[in-house]
């Protein structure tokens, strides 16, 4: 699993798309850095308080943590999605298989290899852009770790389930379901805020359902929570129409929702190692 594993970031660090992705998220960095020092130091000049810089530089924050997220899903699916059906289709898992290596093994090794890779783009971004902003406008998040990490965990879990649908689909079609996928939960997300504002319990039911199905939105709303100062819950509150707002998290995901995700991944995993069993090579 460890050789495969290997293997799978070689081959990752080949690829241009990769690099390309990396080149952008630079350029893309430094741009936000530039852009933030701008607005900050027009906000000084027409009077704006501390406070209210704080405030505006977390919202340009969460906003890009928002496009960063997608940049990362399809990053996910671009690294996920031709990691076993391309070796499928070209006869490169049957020779690897031929040999005593077994299909849970060389499944997980590919798992884990892209994991390592999604997982260090996004640590890296996303430091990175942290810390630009923190440079250039005086604004940390206070755990900066917290974002970084429930980054890093929506990544891992839209991984999992494209290599799942890898050992079924063709490469396009398996990435292409894993992105839309991800678009709805966090739509559905939107919605059950919008339903726990208005009192619509049946949105709020399919949105709760929709986290358990996928749970990539409700980890997004741990990235939202942790870059936000600490003063806003208790300026905005945590009831009535501040809940249907996507941008906004009164609360911390709770510890079940995180061993929830845990479990949801090994669960993808054991499912995909089944499939992949099953499959006539």
């Amino acid at each position: 699993m460890i050789t495969i594993a290997r293997l799978t970031i070689g081959e990752a660090a080949r690829r241009r798309v990769l690099w390309v992705l990396v080149v952008l998220a630079l350029i893309a960095v430094g741009l936000t850095g530039w852009g933030v020092e701008r607005l900050v130091a027009l906000a000084r000049e027409n009077g704006a308080g501390e406070l209210e810089i704080r405030l505006g530089v977390s919202q340009v924050l969460i906003f890009i943590a928002f496009q960063f997220g997608f940049v990362l899903a399809m990053t996910a699916a671009f690294l996920g999605s031709p990691a076993i059906a391309s070796d499928l289709e070209s006869g490169v898992a049957l020779a690897l298989l031929a040999r005593p290596l077994r299909r849970s093994s060389y499944l997980l090794g590919r798992w884990l290899g892209l994991a390592v890779v999604v997982v260090a783009y996004a640590v890296l971004s996303a430091a990175l852009a942290i810390g630009v902003v923190g440079l250039v406008s005086g604004y940390v998040p206070p755990n900066p770790l917290v974002p970084v990490a429930f980054l890093a965990g929506q990544a891992v879990v839209l991984l999992s389930l494209t290599l799942a649908l890898s050992t079924k689909l063709p490469p396009i079609g398996g990435g292409a379901v894993a992105v839309v996928a991800f678009g709805l939960a966090w739509f559905a997300g939107v919605l059950g805020g919008v339903g726990r504002a208005l009192g619509a319990d049946t949105l709020t039911s399919i949105a709760e359902a929709t986290r358990l199905f996928l749970p990539t939105d409700g980890l997004w709303r741990g990235v939202v929570y942790g870059l936000e100062p600490p003063f806003i819950v208790g300026i905005v509150g945590g009831e009535g129409f501040a809940e249907g707002n996507p941008f906004f998290a009164s609360s911390p995901p709770p510890i079940a929702f995180l061993v929830w995700c845990i479990a949801w991944v090994v669960l993808v995993l054991g499912l995909a190692i089944v499939a992949l069993r099953r499959r006539e090579l």
